[in-house]
């Protein structure tokens, strides 16, 4: 097994996590830091490697630990005197990049760069074509739509405030924004493309139905719109599945 393999084996990515957040509370409290400063850093450190995690409740638990950590032992280790806003720190940067209204989608399931290159064999667009990354995270998708269709005008729409502008800052030749995938409005893209759970693909079937113009195309990697009949479909290097629907959308017999 390759040296990267094993450091995504669980529990490894959690347990190196919390080892760095550790370590940088440690050290930014011995060189005179506030306790809110370093509280902060090392939360906001687990909250960056919490992508290290292949499900929404491993995320949470990366992201989580060293401040449940903490929240144990801070009595035994000299900081009884914590004032209690401090605990505050770690909650709301949790809930700014895992919003409770998002946590029914997929927080962050990074895509492949390699995942989509076959898409365009596929799924041909125009120059310029209106490209979607519904739920960018932090811009692993539009990376690799980027590398399918050089020429396309790519656009990434993700709920999270921090995880909107650290993709914004990622891909500045895509336009980002903060926003709910579900109230936007799909009809303007010329392919919409996820990487969400299986317990939301029938809500994005259902709203590609209703807002996909003839021609347009839905693409999901990973997991089947079971609802609707897929125009092709295709295994990525890694094993993920592609799925490719395009309106207008037809449900199975039967349905």
């Amino acid at each position: 097994m390759a040296v990267r393999e094993r450091l995504t084996v669980w529990p490894l990515p959690a347990v190196l996590t919390w080892v760095a957040a550790w370590a940088l509370f440690r050290l930014l409290v011995e060189q005179g830091a506030a306790i809110g400063l370093a509280l902060g850093a090392a939360t906001a450190l687990g909250v960056a490697f919490s992508v290290w995690g292949h499900s929404w409740w491993r995320r949470l638990m990366i992201a989580g630990g060293f401040p449940a950590s903490l929240a144990l032992t801070f009595s035994t280790l000299g900081f009884a005197a914590l004032p209690p806003w401090v605990w505050l720190v770690p909650l709301l940067l949790l809930l700014l990049v895992y919003p409770l209204n998002a946590w029914r989608d997929a927080p962050l399931f990074p895509t492949p760069v390699q995942a989509l290159d076959d898409l365009p064999l596929h799924a041909p667009l125009s120059e310029g074509a209106r490209v979607l990354d519904a739920g960018c995270g932090l811009g692993q998708g539009l990376v690799a739509l980027r590398r399918a269709y050089p020429n396309a005008a790519l656009h990434g729409l993700e709920w999270s405030w921090p995880l909107r502008g650290l993709c914004a800052l990622r891909c500045p030749w895509a336009q980002v924004r903060q926003g709910d995938i579900w109230r936007a409005d799909w009809s303007d893209y010329d392919m919409v493309y996820l990487f969400q759970r299986p317990e939301s693909m029938a809500r994005a079937a259902d709203k590609a139905r209703a807002e996909l113009r003839a021609g347009a195309w839905l693409v999901s990697l990973e997991f089947e719109a079971t609802t609707l009949n897929p125009v092709a479909q295709y295994r990525t290097p890694g094993g993920k599945m592609v799925w490719l629907y395009q309106a207008p959308l037809s449900v199975p017999q039967g349905e």
